[in-house]
């Protein structure tokens, strides 16, 4: 059968690469591919489904060093290099020796996505969900975001020459509202919290027609995007899948995507199939799935969002049962800190690696020092802990806790004075 786009011209052949159907994750009904994000049968999220072919390490090493270099496993096509994007991935997976050595973690590593083009992971979902837009012939390339997502989607709309509209909570940290204000004039803040801002996004992709909703109504392509972070996570540490790993938790996509990878890597025989925990970071003013770990229970109980952490202040996770299931599956967990936590984090961070992280990255090295301390995570084994993004976004979180050691005259005595020699 021939499927065709919301304006009715038929999908090019390959559009979506080897994805061949979208699968209920709850019933595992399939529907055609299209822009669709509920299953008709039980209303249950929808995701991507492929039939791969044989891939080999060869040939991913041979590809572009970014996140196309695994197209084959992605939903896009197999021209996707020849598209205007912002061609995010293949970030550095940084040793850790520093911050191992200040927790007790023998062998740690940093996946740092800040150095993404806009400085987060979202670089990545923003690409796979406008490879779709374009194949779906839509007119506005839009989001409901904490203010990543937003940079990202603003960026990646004015590289491919599409109109975007994006929508943030109008208290959003102001260096996010400047880099998505930058890239793009329908820059929408709303009075509310993000999920006021994402029930307004499904309103609005409901009514008017031609809309691509990275995060609503193309996010099973989106979402994708995520599993080139377990990919490269992979293929960096030698084509191995590491023992434990540390993942922040906001809708909960990122984690269950990378999990996802991971499964899709051994099935298709690039990494030998190893047992693996799963461990997710919460800030406590947003912690629902981490309250419906520890509580021992499946059903999520949305919160209204109080943290500092605003990227991660999703208080209705939508992927946040699945969560739960890896986490607990793996023999992971689900853990929690304060904003202190969070504050002390970034700077443990900056002061051990060299690398500064935002609110969400200061949660997830709060909560990897948390779980060493509370014997919930194997100093002995391979860890790696996800840096989801820049340092420079959310300078508010920090500007109150670091400052000149000293303000001196411009003499050696008054250097001298100081200490500090």
């Amino acid at each position: 059968m021939e499927l065709s786009t919301p304006t009715g011209k038929a999908l090019r052949q390959g559009a979506f690469g080897n994805a061949t159907a979208l699968a209920c994750r709850e019933c595992g009904h399939q529907v055609e591919l299209g822009p669709h994000y509920a299953c008709p049968e039980c209303f249950g999220p929808l995701e991507i489904a492929y039939d791969f072919p044989l891939v080999t390490r060869a040939q991913i090493e041979a590809g572009p060093r970014n996140i196309w270099r695994y197209k084959a496993l992605l939903p896009v096509p197999d021209d996707i290099e020849t598209s205007p994007n912002t061609e995010p991935g293949f970030t550095r997976l940084l040793r850790a020796d520093n911050l191992g050595a200040e927790l007790g973690l023998s062998n740690l590593w940093v996946k740092d996505d800040s150095t993404n083009p806009t400085n987060s992971f979202k670089d990545r979902v923003v690409a796979c969900a406008l490879s779709a837009a374009r194949e779906f012939g839509s007119k506005v390339f839009a989001c409901p975001s904490t203010g990543n997502l937003a940079n990202a989607v603003a960026a990646a709309g004015a590289r491919a020459g599409i109109k975007t509209v994006v929508f943030i909570p109008s208290n959003l940290e102001q260096p996010k509202q400047v880099n998505s204000a930058v890239f793009t004039d329908s820059l929408v803040a709303v009075d509310g919290n993000y999920d006021d801002v994402n029930k307004l996004a499904s309103e609005i992709a409901g009514e008017e027609e031609g809309w691509a909703f990275v995060n609503v109504n193309v996010r099973p392509y989106y979402a994708e995007g995520s599993k080139t972070l377990g990919y490269e996570i992979a293929e960096q540490l030698g084509w191995r899948l590491p023992d434990q790993i540390v993942i922040p938790v906001a809708s909960g996509s990122q984690l269950t995507k990378v999990h996802k990878a991971f499964q899709e890597l051994i099935a298709l025989g690039l990494v030998a199939d190893k047992p693996y925990r799963v461990f997710g970071a919460q800030a406590e003013g947003c912690s629902p799935v981490s309250v419906a770990y520890k509580a021992g229970v499946d059903a999520i109980r949305p919160v209204k969002p109080d943290t500092i952490a605003k990227s991660l202040a999703i208080g209705n996770p939508a992927d946040g049962i699945y969560v739960l299931d890896i986490c607990r599956q793996t023999g992971g967990a689900v853990e929690d800190v304060t904003d202190d936590e969070v504050r002390a984090g970034i700077v443990l961070l900056a002061r051990t690696e060299g690398i500064f992280t935002e609110t969400a990255g200061g949660t997830t090295v709060a909560v990897l020092k948390k779980l060493v301390e509370t014997g919930q995570l194997d100093t002995g084994l391979e860890t790696v802990v996800i840096n989801t993004g820049h340092g420079l976004k959310t300078l508010d979180a920090v500007s109150g806790s670091v400052a000149p050691a000293a303000t001196i005259a411009p003499t050696y005595a008054a250097f001298a004075a100081t200490g500090l020699a």
